[in-house]
């Protein structure tokens, strides 16, 4: 009862926002009329600024109401592509008391979702979507997917799809109003006072929903399952965010990508089940803004929901693709840009190796090698030419030769590109190299495994001229020549 009165408040508010719409529309019409009529100065201010005000407004209403079409996310699949899917999503819709979605999408995200067509502010009801991310599916069990689907189940049961298409429409309405009045400071804060109270009031009934969607989850999986899911999800979504800043954010680099994506993520998940499974919301900031009840909201209130105990299926929610590695595979053409898809397709431990290379070894190597050159006057960017000026005790001059080339400045900024550059030298001759960790960064390690660390001992020979002789005698026991010559690193 409480929801329904506070979705009816929505809906009212959503209502009065458009009669506030017709308000301004309307004191314009009027004080153009006197002003035209009367021909005084201060009514023909008020219309002028009256009459501005509600063509941005109509113009910003215009554009967000104008209707896009969109390209769905991900990858839809069929009944004869995912049976066991199917099957298990309109078994679970049964139970719940809803039509089964007319659509399953794969999508690459750390979500899962459902949409429903609507028109008649939500009257009539239209196609239904329901979007399954990818990562879910490799970090969840059977049964915490289970209650994941059967939470998304229960939105459609609830109405809450129905209700939440006009309203997010709405939603995004009155924050356009706000916006197109940017250079209307005193209608503005009307828009923007009455767009606080409506997102305030549509936001509490979204997070109302979600805690009823919750008890569908425990009706179908238990309170365990769906708390673990809940706790999952979270998990998921850090080691998601993770996933594409330290790894996929190598793709471009050495001009390739991964060539498994969801390989990749698979292992880091395996690596970090712990911190998956135990996820609980520690330091999650909550605003009345939020579309969503914070996890230990959630945690509490599945903690006093009556229990219903189910074969516990703690197999991998994998199972319910026929072949996870085509799915994967379809699914990755669709993350991809077509400028990534491009790309030469590497192993994750190649991808690791060249772009580790590319990102912190590349320029070094060819910076301080011209930088070098300039020094000493080589004919040629030579790596010597760096190591003979250090000897010379010219490392301030090496130093303004790095500023130079658009080094940062910096203190440590000589020890610090020797160092790299060392490390680029022992990895083009096969005495060191970048290797994947899914625990940790990338580590440099030597023939026999050793992690090398070169920091100290750059510093050391930049403090003191006479230790280059022995870090030239070092390089030549590796086999690495005094006359190496970087490449140009791509894109110079």
């Amino acid at each position: 009862m409480v929801t329904a009165m506070r979705a009816a408040l929505a809906f009212g508010l959503l209502a009065g926002f458009y009669v506030l719409v017709a308000a301004v529309l309307g004191a314009a019409a009027v004080f153009d009329v006197v002003a035209v009529q009367h021909l005084s100065s201060g009514a023909l201010k008020i219309a002028i600024v009256l009459t501005l005000a509600a063509l941005a407004l109509l113009r910003g209403l215009v554009l967000v109401n104008r209707r896009r079409p969109h390209a769905e996310p991900g990858v839809a699949v069929g009944r004869e592509q995912e049976p066991a899917l199917w099957r298990t999503v309109e078994e679970l819709a049964a139970v719940v008391r809803t039509r089964p979605p007319d659509e399953i999408r794969l999508v690459a995200e750390v979500n899962a979702a459902v949409s429903e067509d609507t028109s008649w502010l939500g009257l009539r009801a239209g196609r239904r979507r329901m979007y399954i991310g990818m990562p879910l599916l490799l970090a969840l069990t059977a049964d915490e997917m289970r209650a994941v689907l059967g939470h998304e189940l229960g939105h459609y049961s609830g109405a809450h799809t129905r209700l939440g298409a006009p309203v997010y429409r709405g939603r995004i309405a009155v924050l356009a109003a706000v916006q197109s009045l940017g250079n209307h400071a005193w209608i503005q804060k009307i828009f923007f006072a009455y767009a606080k109270l409506f997102l305030r009031v549509s936001q509490t009934v979204s997070r109302t929903q979600e805690l009823e969607a919750d008890e569908f989850a425990v009706t179908i999986a238990g309170r365990d399952a769906a708390a673990n899911a809940l706790r999952k999800v979270h998990g998921t979504d850090d080691v998601w965010n993770l996933f594409i800043d330290r790894y996929v954010g190598m793709t471009g680099m050495a001009g390739s990508r991964p060539a498994n994506l969801f390989g990749g993520f698979h292992a880091l998940v395996n690596a970090h089940v712990t911190e998956i499974a135990q996820a609980d919301g520690a330091g999650e900031q909550t605003s009345p803004y939020d579309s969503h009840p914070s996890l230990r909201e959630r945690l509490g209130a599945i903690a006093v929901l009556p229990d219903h105990p189910r074969a516990h299926d703690a197999r991998p929610a994998l199972i319910l693709l026929r072949d996870p590695a085509v799915a994967a595979n379809a699914l990755e053409q669709t993350f991809w840009t077509e400028e990534a898809l491009r790309l030469r397709p590497l192993p994750w431990e190649e991808l690791v190796a060249r772009g580790m290379y590319a990102a912190r070894n590349e320029e070094p190597v060819h910076d301080l090698s011209v930088a070098g050159q300039r020094v000493v006057g080589a004919h040629q960017p030579f790596l010597d030419a760096a190591l003979e000026a250090l000897a010379r005790n010219q490392s301030a001059a090496l130093y303004d030769e790095l500023v130079r080339l658009n080094w940062q400045q910096s203190p440590n900024l000589v020890p610090n590109v020797l160092a790299r550059a060392i490390e680029g030298v022992l990895i083009s001759h096969g005495k060191a190299r970048w290797t994947l960790s899914w625990t940790g960064p990338a580590k440099l390690l030597d023939p026999v495994g050793n992690e090398v660390d070169l920091n100290q001992y750059a510093a050391q020979v930049v403090a003191d001229p006479l230790m280059v002789a022995g870090l030239r005698g070092w390089l030549a026991q590796l086999g690495i020549p005094v006359d190496f010559r970087p490449p140009t690193p791509v894109g110079n």
